[in-house]
């Protein structure tokens, strides 16, 4: 059997609006069973019982009781003796498929175990497209096909535990500013939302069903519960969210990219966005939701909203929202919407048959229910070890000059930088669904609003340093401060020759690092839901760092930023011998941090995005203070806009040094099923079947030729012929191998169907263009080791 009404009604209802024929049947595959049985379920309901269902509530005349949803992705959000763990960024910059896996399971395990059904969670996007945008952090970076391998592997990890990922935010939420109602003069870099929380966050209490979200729902959404239009000639006064404006070769190529993905390994519910999309708001999209992920993607799961993304009644129901306010959706409403022809009958069900259908593919019918008070639970097993292996294996090596890393007990050190010790008051940040300051005045673990992590502590790098120094008898000493002044007795200001020498130094930048063997200086870059970053450096910091560097010549920076971080006043500072760089790393950042400074891991993470020299390098990507926002870039996100402008970034994509070096051999194609032509398999979760058929493997010898042993992260990209109108050269594979010294292994990338494809707007299809394609086997984008060419007939 098939799933033949629910996924094909909306096309069914308005075909004319789409140009294309009603679909017919998905292959359900996994979700077959679970389909079986949500139809089976749904014969006995009421219209009234199927919208207590589709609202979040229960039923008690049909034992149905609401499913639980709770944020985050990096934690159990607001409760107890759960782990923080490490952002979606810095999961990507592992480029490690098995701990990618490894950190989302054990997420998925305590979630499951403080009674979480669905987590929303992973973001996949904002991809960080836009610079300064202030969710960066919690996606898994700019790069469609590394944003969709994670995307894939976090959501088959968490079903391996019995929970259910929730992709959001779909589609092209690519900033804060002016996301929801609101008045795009009074929003900027840093400010906050005038609407207040934003995002999820009333979705995420205590592990409460997420029918408590209709409460919060209802104050944006009651005035036009009524409506069934979406034009901004109904909107608040305060103005319309943003619109987002992209071609449809960008949508699919980039921006839905990504979902297939997830579609794929199990994501059962996506979570639409509050702004537009070409002109229609995301949770009223039926383009967006019906064809594209129903349709196209053979998406079975339900479609949620965003707090605020729900606009209308009938225009959401219409458009694809499966699961909405009961205040916007009530029963009379509904059941008016019906009887006067507003509503099918058929869409009703729909939804009622998505809902119970998540139920079952989530296998909650055979799990023993709890009446257990979570709220002390402590469900963090071993976890500390994963998020300690993850963070240090994110770890970037920006620069070694005179292999200043790994350290080798150092007599004399000093670290310097809130960023090396704790704040004020933690180790949790407030929830405050408005941004957050540019600098955090403590280390930095996690970011802010619904994305943050319930930390139950939070290991500092001088915490982790200086049970260091205690082993290794160094002499050690801080100024946790980014801009320190002598008091006006004391010599003035920073960098002032008169201080004392000696144990008794006077504080100061210039007097600690001068009579330091090693300076470690920590910086910090914080961003989180509700505003988007007022800068990509920050002055304070930047003059700390030369200020040291001017008095140490071996000073070691260190980097943990929500987003990318412009390094170009210091970097080639020659003074300046190492940079590390990393996203936000969960409750054992210091741990992690100290872990590769000393060698005990050999730094292996990789760049998720390209960091540029100056800002304006990346003026296209700037926050968008207008209602439309044009994507007129099209797929050249990041390194591909680099490369197309020929502008030489500070990191390129991808880039990453070691305490080892590695050699490449010649990569080869070892076997090939490529064909040109249009994708044409049976329409399945996931997208067509055939597109997730191997196409072509290659092979690549790679040989540790260094001293230490370490791992290398052999990337493969991919030149497309002329007729598929790519960039010059895109991520289409990676493998990350662990060699010790003088060791040679093979790395092997299998290229599916669809990495070889591109989408032909004119036929609405993926389609590999016959030609001559070139493989790049690379430790960066901007580091081809080798390359070879296929010609696909």
């Amino acid at each position: 059997m098939r799933f033949e009404s629910a996924l094909a009604l909306s096309l069914i209802l308005y075909p004319s609006a789409f140009g294309v024929q009603a679909a017919s049947t998905v292959d359900l595959g996994a979700w077959q069973s679970a389909y079986e049985k949500a139809i089976t379920f749904i014969s006995g309901l009421t219209n009234e019982e199927k919208i207590q269902i589709i609202t979040g509530q229960n039923v008690d005349s049909a034992d149905w009781t609401a499913m639980v949803f709770l944020d985050s992705a990096v934690s159990a959000l607001n409760h107890f003796y759960v782990s923080g763990f490490p952002v979606g960024l810095t999961a990507a910059m592992t480029w490690d498929r098995d701990l990618i896996h490894k950190q989302y399971s054990a997420l998925a395990y305590e979630h499951w175990h403080i009674g979480t059904q669905i987590i929303n969670g992973p973001c996949d996007q904002p991809m960080g497209r836009v610079y300064w945008g202030g969710r960066n952090a919690e996606s898994f970076g700019p790069d469609p096909y590394l944003n969709g391998i994670a995307f894939g592997i976090a959501a088959a990890a968490m079903k391996d535990q019995g929970i259910i990922a929730g992709g959001k935010h779909f589609l092209l939420n690519e900033q804060e500013a002016n996301r929801e109602y609101q008045d795009t003069s009074s929003v900027g870099g840093g400010g906050s939302s005038p609407n207040g929380a934003g995002g999820n966050s009333s979705m995420s209490m205590g592990g409460a069903s997420i029918s408590s979200m209709s409460v919060a729902m209802a104050t944006s959404t009651s005035s036009a519960a009524t409506t069934s239009s979406t034009s901004l000639t109904s909107e608040s006064s305060l103005g319309a969210a943003y619109n987002s404006i992209v071609d449809d070769k960008a949508l699919h190529e980039t921006y839905l990219w990504p979902f297939y993905d997830g579609v794929k390994n199990g994501v059962g519910s996506v979570m639409c966005a509050t702004n537009r999309v070409n002109e229609s708001y995301s949770c009223e999209n039926a383009p967006l939701l019906n064809k594209f992920l129903k349709t196209e993607l053979g998406f079975p799961g339900i479609v949620i909203p965003d707090v605020s993304g729900q606009k209308t009644a009938f225009g959401s129901a219409n458009g694809g929202l499966d699961y909405g306010s009961s205040s916007t959706w009530s029963n009379s409403t509904l059941l008016e919407g019906i009887s006067n022809g507003t509503l099918a009958q058929e869409r009703l069900d729909d939804m009622a048959i998505r809902n119970i259908m998540l139920y079952y593919f989530g296998n909650w019918d055979n799990q023993p229910e709890s009446g257990d008070d979570y709220t002390y639970y402590d469900v963090r097993a071993n976890h500390s070890d994963v998020i300690r292996e993850v963070g240090a294996a994110s770890m970037v090596l920006l620069k070694n000059k005179n292999n200043a890393l790994p350290l080798n007990k150092p007599r004399s050190m000093s670290i310097f930088g809130v960023h090396a010790g704790p704040g004020m008051g933690g180790p949790n940040l407030a929830f405050t669904v408005g941004g957050e300051d540019s600098v955090f005045q403590g280390h930095l673990t996690t970011v802010g609003g619904s994305g943050a992590a319930s930390l139950p502590y939070a290991v500092t790098p001088q915490a982790a340093l200086t049970y260091r120094a205690m082993q290794d008898k160094t002499m050690l000493r801080w100024l946790l401060n980014d801009t320190y002044t002598l008091a006006a007795g004391n010599g003035g200001a920073v960098g002032a020759s008169s201080y004392m020498t000696g144990t008794g130094a006077s504080y100061g930048f210039a007097s600690y690092a001068s009579e330091s063997e090693g300076c470690l200086v920590f910086i910090n870059a914080a961003a989180g839901e509700g505003s988007d970053r007022s800068e990509l450096r920050n002055t304070d910091q930047d003059t700390m760092i030369t200020t040291v560097a001017e008095n140490c010549n071996n000073t070691i920076v260190v980097v943990n930023s929500a987003g990318p971080r412009i390094l170009e006043s210091w970097a080639d500072n020659d003074n300046v011998t190492a940079i590390l760089y990393g996203s936000l790393l969960g409750q054992e950042s210091g741990n992690s941090l100290v872990d590769v400074l000393y060698g005990d891991v050999n730094p292996s993470g990789r760049l998720a995005h390209t960091i540029p020299k100056n800002e304006s390098d990346v003026e296209q990507f700037a926050v968008c203070h207008d209602l439309d926002c044009s994507y007129s870039e099209g797929n050249y996100l990041d390194y591909k806009w680099f490369a197309q402008q020929s502008i030489e970034p500070g990191y390129w994509f991808g880039h990453g040094l070691s305490y080892t070096t590695f050699s490449y051999g010649n990569i080869a194609v070892t076997s090939s099923n490529a064909s040109s032509g249009y994708a044409s398999g049976t329409p399945s979760v996931g997208g067509l079947s055939d597109l997730w058929d191997e196409a072509a493997e290659l092979t690549v010898p790679i040989t540790n030729n260094g001293t230490v042993g370490g791992a290398e992260v052999a990337q493969l990209y991919v030149s497309f012929p002329d007729e598929a109108e790519q960039p010059t050269r895109i991520l289409r594979g990676f493998e990350k191998i662990s060699l010790s010294a003088g060791e040679q292994g093979t790395v092997a990338f299998s290229l599916r169907k669809r990495d070889l494809a591109y989408w032909d707007v004119a036929v609405q299809a993926w389609k590999v263009a016959a030609g001559e394609y070139t493989f790049y086997a690379a430790a960066s984008y901007a580091d081809i080791r080798s390359q070879t060419t296929l010609t696909v007939a």
